[in-house]
């Protein structure tokens, strides 16, 4: 059992901004444990964090069957006997983010959305909460995103007007509502609780158009995830910056 160092759990972190969140929270001298659907894949990410001096490893973590997210909790209790950082990045988007469809989309899409960016969310870190207690100064950080914004798509000539997907946008903007209640629930702890906006970032679900390179797209995150004793809680955040809910 490691007690000496801090460890993170990030989901979805064998790629894009998970792995880029496991890579900043490595160079801090941070144990990273990236939840992984492929082995193989995993193994590469980690491969990859090693050759770089980063202490990581790999779990099996799939959002959809929440029913194995005890035994990522007794890894982390057998392993560490607590989790200091847990972020939970993995997420999908079914559906063109620039395409309108409050009218269309389909209850299969919406289901599948609000499955994996909230409801096992929520699981998981109801799951991991009793280890995180455990730390001497728990954070959590859940990835949203400014499409979650109900403040900023309303607002007249908004940068992100166009981009009216309800089933993303609204699984993040109920993520927002979870990061604002478990914050309040723990205000009495040394836990902290945060959304983070990534910003638009060139990955798999950001496309090749977005305008933030891979690499600036775990600073947030990191952010969040290190943040001192007299830091935020309950906040909705991009590069340091608040964002409106």
């Amino acid at each position: 059992m490691n007690t000496s160092q801090k460890v993170a759990f990030i989901t979805g972190g064998n790629r894009g901004i998970g792995l880029e969140t496991a890579r900043g929270l490595g160079k801090l001298g941070i144990d990273v444990v990236i939840g992984v659907r492929d082995p193989d894949k995993g193994e590469e990410a980690v491969a990859a964090l090693r050759a770089e001096g980063i202490h990581a490893s790999a779990i099996h973590f799939d959002a959809e069957k929440p029913a194995s997210f005890a035994s990522i909790r007794d890894h982390f209790e057998r392993a560490y006997g607590r989790l200091d950082i847990l972020v939970n990045n993995a997420g999908i988007a079914l559906a063109d983010f620039f395409a309108p469809n409050a009218s269309t989309v389909s209850q299969d899409v919406l289901r599948r959305t609000f499955d994996i960016n909230f409801f096992a969310v929520i699981e998981l870190t109801q799951t991991l909460l009793p280890l995180i207690r455990k730390a001497p100064a728990g954070r959590i950080v859940n990835l949203s995103s400014i499409l979650g914004s109900l403040g900023a798509h309303s607002a007249p000539d908004s940068p992100i007007g166009p981009a009216k997907e309800l089933a993303y946008n609204a699984s993040k903007t109920a993520l927002n509502a979870f990061t604002v209640h478990l914050a309040a629930e723990l205000k009495d702890t040394p836990i902290k609780v945060n959304s983070a906006h990534p910003g638009w970032v060139k990955t798999d679900m950001g496309g090749p158009n977005a305008p933030m390179d891979l690499a600036d797209g775990g600073k947030t995150s990191v952010q969040l995830a290190t943040l001192p004793a007299d830091g935020p809680t309950g906040g909705y955040f991009h590069l340091g910056e608040a964002l409106p809910w």
